[in-house]
């Protein structure tokens, strides 16, 4: 199997239209409402003209230079597509009754029509994974021989029914959300998206290094406190890529600020890393986007990764009083920055008990 490549990255949420001002805002720990404000293009086809696919189109836009040069590259036979998400068009299914905006495959048949592809296209939802596990099945397709290439990536509106619901289970917050803090509350919700072209054995580009994947088996909507199989999954990517804990540079973590995540999460972490490597949460600054989320958080390591000169680290926004119930970890402040900044790793937890985490670094 080839090396497998990030060669183009696109976002957009609260923090900004493009990649380089959400990193720049998320460096400087900018909070606003969890909104997107841009204007998102509309879309002429009725089954597509959802607030989900308006924000994919926004990323397409933003890298259809690269698209372009793809296309001539390998042809429209040879690109796939794998987006995530979990509400897809459901706030206009609920307006207008329309079935056909709730389907969970909506975005990444619209991309595909949209940019005319006649390969793989498909979408995945497994809750707040989704944004990581999409890269799961793209590398499936680049290692198989189905593609030459995948855009991937995830794309997630704001919504009232997933408001709801994460209201009945008491976990949203009226505050900024508070992670790893005693004073903590719950979770903020936010949107966005974020596509990434994947290349094999590319010239240039962030490296896929690693990704596992695990299952917890042990609650419908909690995850197990001793995050055992979250432990796991970081083992898997770190087994893969080769590469040993004090390899790591930094750790952006799921860090949602609920009781249950905190716990599970810092466990996970201090059993495979201790307190050694800089770790931080951006949902504070981004809300927490759904399926969307590990996405939009990549895309930031990408950036981090990509043109960073002074090896500045996305910083751990809250309060500062630590919740000395949890095992100690190591979070990034405002000024943090490391000697070297090769390697990142990402970790995604979602309901179901779904854990993954993705390892990515440049290419040496």
């Amino acid at each position: 199997m080839g090396k497998i490549f990030i060669t183009k990255t696109s976002a957009i949420c609260c923090l900004g239209e493009d990649i380089r001002e959400i990193f720049k805002n998320a460096l400087n720990g900018v909070v606003s409402e969890h909104k997107i404000t841009a204007d998102l293009p509309q879309i002429s086809e009725h089954d597509y003209n959802l607030r989900c696919n308006q924000i994919l189109l926004h990323c397409v836009n933003k890298m259809r230079p690269e698209i372009d040069n793809l296309i001539k590259k390998y042809g429209k036979d040879r690109i796939g597509i794998v987006i995530g998400t979990t509400n897809s068009g459901i706030q206009e299914l609920e307006r207008d009754g329309e079935l056909k905006y709730a389907q969970f495959g909506n975005p990444a048949e619209f991309l595909a029509k949209y940019l005319g592809f006649t390969n793989f296209y498909a979408s995945v939802s497994t809750a707040c994974t989704s944004g990581v596990k999409v890269f799961s099945t793209a590398m499936k397709l680049l290692n198989s021989g189905i593609c030459d290439a995948v855009i991937t990536g995830g794309t997630e509106p704001m919504a009232d029914l997933p408001l709801y619901g994460f209201g009945a289970l008491e976990v949203l917050s009226d505050e900024l959300t508070n992670p790893m803090s005693k004073n903590r509350k719950g979770m903020n919700i936010g949107e966005g998206g974020a596509l990434f072209i994947l290349e094999k054995d590319a010239e240039n580009g962030i490296e896929i290094l690693g990704l596992g994947e695990t299952s917890d088996a042990y609650h419908a909507a909690t995850p197990d406190p001793e995050g055992e199989q979250a432990a796991r999954a970081i083992q898997i990517a770190l087994n893969q890529a080769g590469l040993t804990p004090e390899d790591v540079d930094y750790i952006n973590m799921h860090g949602t600020g609920t009781v249950s995540n905190d716990i599970m999460e810092a466990n996970a972490i201090n059993k495979i890393f201790g307190d050694k490597v800089f770790v931080s949460s951006t949902k504070p600054l981004t809300g927490h986007c759904l399926g969307a989320a590990a996405s939009v958080e990549i895309a930031m390591c990408c950036e981090m990764l990509t043109d960073n000169p002074e090896h500045k680290l996305l910083p751990h926004v809250y309060d500062g009083v630590y919740d000395d119930a949890l095992p100690k970890i190591k979070l990034a402040d405002k000024n943090a920055r490391t000697e070297k900044l090769n390697i990142c790793m990402s970790n995604s937890f979602g309901f179901g008990g779904t854990n993954a985490v993705i390892i990515m670094g440049k290419r040496k």
